[in-house]
């Protein structure tokens, strides 16, 4: 088939610079999408001047207008002149100076770009002598003097998109522009918490934010005193990397709006699989289905990540990444593995909060009456129940759960479901079902990576007969039961024969906890598809764990409380409850007014 071209498709079709208005324009689209991108490009350029204090005032969301002023080094009037030329930056002179670029801004084109589709006015004054007045509408400098202002810069965007009416019509209402500016000087505030911030909207103080050591507290500015303290510390280095922060605690997630914010060397980014990596740290420590909040911050050489890939500087891209998502996973699960992410009383939610197991999976008898008298657990070296041998316990370089106070003078007791001992900080309950739940699923998790499980091997093997869909769910999770210590054998229709079982503790019911195991994973196909055997292990360490209501010998709960200090995630059972809540003894004395 033959296709004709006309004449003025043809004189059309041939290359041609683009005149300067309309490249402008096309770099603003990449640079300026909204007015909060405005108003990022200009704060950073007033961090990467050197300001301690930022003052920022907005009319109808930025719709109107965008003003921000700083303290920092200021410009002469030849800088000021050029700053509005496109690809003029102070920040790099080479190549070479791409790598490990530590400013925000580096590409010369956010000034320019924003002062092609607004109407734009910059002051700025030096160090010494007289500062300098510009005014550009749609990319034409309009007027060009001197003018009287202290060291620093103030710009204001007045009618972003006045000149490009295609974009304008696309921007959202005020109020969902006014959202977008205050995420972004959230992200800010926590990025480089040395520095004074304060923002207006309509004339209006709606922010002050003056400079802060810690995150926490510059958290507890922008979002309030109680949500900061749902958070808990993150610090770890990881070969080059530093991974600090602020992470929500396990009981906490799911109480509030989710909020997330990730730095990279400074840097405000948006990384997807960071974040996911952060949230892996979570697994088994959470219900499913529920996300939680988090401030991390990474810091890295610079030539191992390259901020060169985004117009808006919004995404990096690293060296090598693996390394980078696994320390930040480390970093979130030893900060997990601390006592300050164990529940504490303030912050108490009823049992119906959390998902993933009832009560059956809990209570073994009826529940003693609440004038039952505490029993005293004291020390002793007799064998129990719960004794770990040394080769199955984590190695000396695993994360431990830093609860050296588990291994407490004197305990109780409590309705023969909660094991109550004091310690330096405070009062600490534990559990005893859930915290017996997370030894047994670390323990055996630890096995089918190592295969050191022990088994044994049954004087008279048993016959069990299963339902259709439990049989379904012996064949889809048998790898994983062998690994673990099941030696299963096929015996006809729907009846197996179990040989060998595992040694998990001296009141473990292996036949009864085979068969709640495999009717708890019915229906579970997904899962073994994808070789996910988390949901197994757990099923079975909740259903081969001790009950509440299960009397505790004085020695079977000192073992008991001796081995959750030898494990990771000693503060939250596996379907995301709290194992131990903590009462600290300020809290005590204020319930008391002792204070």
């Amino acid at each position: 088939m033959t296709v004709t071209v006309s004449p003025v498709a043809e004189a059309a079709a041939r290359i041609a610079v683009l005149a300067s208005a309309v490249a402008d324009q096309i770099a603003a689209g990449e640079v300026v999408e909204r007015p909060a991108s405005a108003l990022k490009e200009l704060v950073e350029n007033a961090l990467d001047a050197g300001a301690t204090r930022i003052d920022i005032a907005v009319e109808n969301g930025g719709l109107s207008s965008i003003r921000v002023s700083d303290d920092g080094w200021g410009m002469s009037s030849d800088d000021a002149r050029l700053a509005i030329e496109r690809h003029a930056t102070s920040k790099i002179r080479a190549v070479e100076d791409l790598v490990g670029v530590a400013t925000f801004g580096f590409r010369g084109e956010a000034l320019p770009s924003i002062a092609s589709v607004s109407r734009f006015e910059l002051v700025s004054a030096p160090n010494a002598g007289p500062g300098t007045r510009l005014r550009v509408a749609g990319g034409a400098l309009e007027s060009f003097e001197e003018a009287v202002r202290q060291k620093g810069t103030t710009v204001t965007v007045r009618d972003l998109f006045y000149n490009v009416p295609a974009r304008k019509k696309f921007l959202r209402s005020e109020r969902s522009e006014w959202r977008a500016i205050m995420d972004v000087v959230s992200n800010v505030a926590l990025a480089r918490r040395n520095v004074h911030l304060t923002i207006q909207h309509q004339g209006k103080p709606v922010l002050d934010l003056p400079a802060a050591q810690q995150l926490r507290v510059r958290l507890a500015t922008l979002w309030g005193t109680r949500a900061a303290e749902r958070f808990i510390e993150v610090r770890d280095i990881h070969g080059p990397m530093l991974v600090t922060g602020l992470v929500e605690r396990p009981a906490d997630v799911g109480t509030a709006t989710r909020r997330t914010a990730l730095f990279v060397n400074g840097r405000p980014i948006r990384d997807a699989g960071l974040i996911r990596a952060a949230e892996a740290a979570y697994r088994s420590v959470i219900p499913a289905g529920i996300r939680p909040s988090l401030v991390l911050e990474l810091a890295l050489p610079g030539i191992d990540v390259d901020v060169n890939v985004h117009p808006a500087k919004a995404e990096v891209r690293f060296k090598e990444r693996w390394p980078v998502e696994r320390a930040v996973e480390a970093a979130v699960r030893r900060a997990l593995g601390t006592p300050e992410s164990a529940a504490r009383f303030m912050h108490w939610r009823p049992a119906s909060a959390a998902t993933g197991g009832g009560p059956n999976e809990h209570s073994a008898a009826p529940r003693e009456s609440l004038d039952t008298l505490p029993v005293p657990v004291t020390p002793s070296d007799a064998d129990t129940i719960f004794a770990e041998s040394d080769a199955s316990r984590p190695t000396a370089g695993d994360t431990r759960s830093s609860l050296p106070s588990l291994l407490a003078p004197e305990a109780f007791q409590l309705r023969q479901t909660y094991l109550v001992y004091e310690h330096d900080e405070g009062v600490v309950v534990v559990d005893q079902h859930s915290a017996h739940e997370r030894i047994l699923y670390e323990r055996i998790m630890r096995a089918f990576e190592s295969g050191t499980l022990p088994s044994q091997r049954l004087l008279f093997p048993e016959t069990l007969h299963l339902s259709a869909a439990e049989m379904e769910a012996l064949e889809a999770h048998r790898s994983t039961l062998e690994k673990i210590g099941f030696q299963i054998e096929d015996f006809g229709g729907q009846s197996i024969v179990v040989h060998s079982v595992p040694v998990l503790h001296r009141r473990f019911d292996a036949l009864r906890c085979l068969r709640e195991t495999l009717a708890g994973m019915t229906g579970d196909r997904a899962a073994a598809t994808h070789g996910r055997h988390e949901k197994l292990v757990a099923t079975l360490a909740c259903r081969a764990a001790i009950k509440a209501g299960d009397p505790l010998q004085p020695g079977e709960a000192r073992a008991l409380l001796g081995e959750l200090a030898h494990v990771s995630l000693a503060a939250h059972d596996v379907h995301g409850r709290s194992a131990v809540v903590r009462l600290s003894w300020d809290e005590l004395e204020r319930r008391f007014g002792r204070r």
